[in-house]
């Protein structure tokens, strides 16, 4: 089967939907089919011409906040159409616009949407507007839809009527390492709280700050990410930092792994998520993780992790102070979140899944 992707910035990025697009793409390399992925320049260099089996193919796109992404879909959308794919998988729901197209030219479209993208902070009034819209366009204009999360599932099929494909993110097992790198930050293991993500409002990163300003604790807290596009809230963020509260940046390679190996624990106080990959990886690496209690979250831990009530600054804290002094609960949560996470968030599940949906649509 010849299948073309597009909707991402490009390979390899280790988050969001690029990730998604290199697990899945390179196990269906892997098991035969021609992958095709469409990327930015300035995200993967232009001398990467194959990836894991997958071929890629550059195409331009507008370098701003609200013109990078459809400018670059739009090209790579009449790139695909006038491609040999058989199937185009298009990521995320902003760009589910361009789903029509290649069916006018006999090709099957599949819109995979990783979130609500128009929730986001980060969009303005138009851009927001228009995401919304799209939620139409996201299970109308495709021959098929999927969803990662068992809310995002109904929200579509409920506003539609239509049928919509529940496949959530999977995670590859992993085996945590030894501290190294990281005494560099001063780190030596077991003596910090950690977060990785995006620094953008909905991950609720400020009530993260505010609660462990308010514990009774030596260990440090490690946040690493970055902003996006300059965001003033990130730089809001960083005015805390501290002896004690540490910006390692964006941290990838051996540094992440042994940052998200070593941690006490994991936190995620997100007010908005699709099915995060942050928090899937960081159960693979046995992490006890403590969650903001929305549905998408809860998803994913199930009865092998620690929630919160989401925006409640007073429960995170009471809820982290309860960890921190009791030591045998989260070493019993650990074995819990590797096991749950290989055992229901599996790579190659995914890919059957995709896989079998491609099959029955052509």
């Amino acid at each position: 089967m010849k299948i073309a992707m597009f909707g991402i910035k490009g390979v390899p990025v280790p988050a969001g939907a690029e990730n998604v697009a290199e697990q899945i793409g390179a196990r269906l390399a892997q098991r035969g089919h021609q992958v095709t992925l469409y990327v930015r320049p300035h995200y993967t260099p232009a001398s990467l011409k194959e990836h894991k089996g997958m071929r890629l193919v550059h195409l331009p796109s507008i370098p701003t906040k609200n013109l990078d992404a459809i400018t670059h879909s739009l090209l790579a959308c009449l790139a695909a159409t006038a491609s040999d794919a058989e199937v185009v998988h298009i990521h995320s729901t902003g760009n589910s616009v361009f789903a029509g197209l290649p069916r006018l030219f006999g090709k099957k479209t599949v819109v995979q949407s990783h979130g609500l993208d128009w929730q986001r902070a980060k969009w303005g009034w138009f851009a927001r507007l228009y995401l919304r819209l799209s939620d139409y366009s996201t299970v109308h204009f495709p021959d098929a839809t999927t969803a990662v999360s068992q809310k995002m599932t109904r929200y579509y099929q409920d506003m539609s009527k239509r049928p919509v494909t529940y496949i959530p993110n999977g995670i590859a097992p992993s085996e945590p390492c030894q501290p190294g790198l990281m005494h560099q930050l001063g780190l030596r293991g077991n003596d910090y709280i950690f977060l990785a993500a995006r620094f953008v409002p909905e991950k609720g990163i400020h009530y993260l700050i505010e609660a462990y300003k308010q514990l009774e604790t030596d260990k440090k807290l490690v946040l690493a990410g970055a902003g996006s596009y300059g965001d003033a809230y990130a730089t809001r963020l960083l005015a805390h930092a501290s002896e004690k509260i540490i910006f390692p940046g964006f941290v990838q390679g051996q540094l992440f792994e042994e940052l998200i190996s070593n941690a006490a624990f994991y936190v995620l106080p997100s007010e908005i998520e699709g099915l995060s990959l942050g928090l899937l990886e960081a159960m693979s690496y046995g992490n006890c993780v403590l969650v903001s209690d929305i549905e998408e979250n809860l998803e994913v831990v199930g009865d092998s992790g620690c929630t919160f009530r989401a925006g409640d600054v007073a429960d995170l804290r009471d809820k982290l102070q309860h960890l921190l002094a009791n030591p045998g609960e989260v070493q019993a949560y650990r074995q819990r979140a590797k096991n749950h996470t290989r055992q229901h968030f599996n790579w190659e599940m995914v890919t059957d899944q995709f896989e079998s949906l491609y099959r029955s649509i052509r």
